[in-house]
């Protein structure tokens, strides 16, 4: 399916998804101005529940191509719509070269890339520990990473939330860039990866930020040695050169 088509059918489902979120969810929304309105970026958040995709995506005003573990693309339905969505399958805690190469023709492409570094929900409501593919991503592309927070959805539960509906909040960073580099070592991702998930931590309340609430090293066994993010200047918006 072209991008044309794939564009067509991913704003038909948003219309009915933000349709079904009127309903069983009330946001609060900030920090907007700071999305890039054109160009590359990497939109970065944790994940506390199944509905924070549509949710995010719903209140994000960029087109959002999400990661999405593999396994969903082999059920009939669902399977099928994420594949007309563009939505990327990415095998979860290993090297996926192949769902790399995706997130860099994307990049490349000036899109919008959606990804959760802790690599699935978590069962405390708090950060737990990322995985490095994020971090990888992000230097590999050059690409800006905006840090997202979310927190409220952990109570999102269907059918209760048809008639009670719950509040969510939606915290939206400033963008920064981490140093492209073609080849990187295993401390530049830790390093990389510890940078990308203090940025969401600072966003959330602190009963929220679990193991990046603590001060010390790495998460992934590592002195952290990327380099400090550099922050998006007003008049460098994401994809300029």
């Amino acid at each position: 399916m072209s991008m044309f088509f794939s564009g067509v059918w991913y704003y038909l489902n948003l219309a009915w998804v933000k349709f079904l979120l009127f309903f069983i969810t009330t946001r609060e929304i900030t920090g907007l101005e700071n999305v890039p309105k054109r160009g590359a970026v990497i939109v970065v958040s944790n994940h506390l529940n199944n509905a924070d995709p549509p949710i995010l995506t719903a209140s994000i005003p960029r087109r959002l191509f999400w990661l999405t573990k593999i396994e969903w693309f082999s059920t009939p339905v669902v399977g099928r719509m994420f594949s007309m969505a563009k939505m990327i399958p990415v095998r979860r805690f290993e090297a996926d070269l192949k769902a790399l190469r995706m997130c860099e023709k994307i990049t490349k492409q000036g899109h919008a890339l959606g990804m959760f570094p802790e690599g699935h929900r978590s069962d405390t409501g708090g950060l737990i520990t990322a995985e490095p593919g994020t971090a990888l991503i992000a230097l590999r592309t050059g690409a800006p990473v905006l840090p997202v927070a979310i927190w409220g959805t952990e109570k999102v539960k269907l059918p209760r939330d048809l008639i009670g509906r719950t509040h969510a909040h939606i915290r939206i960073g400033k963008p920064f860039r981490l140093a492209r580099k073609e080849k990187v070592t295993r401390e530049e991702i830790a390093g990389a990866t510890d940078t990308i998930m203090k940025a969401i931590a600072a966003l959330l309340p602190e009963k929220y930020r679990g193991v990046y609430g603590e001060p010390g090293a790495s998460r992934l066994g590592a002195t952290p040695q990327s380099p400090d993010p550099q922050p998006l200047s007003r008049g460098r918006e994401s994809g300029d050169k």
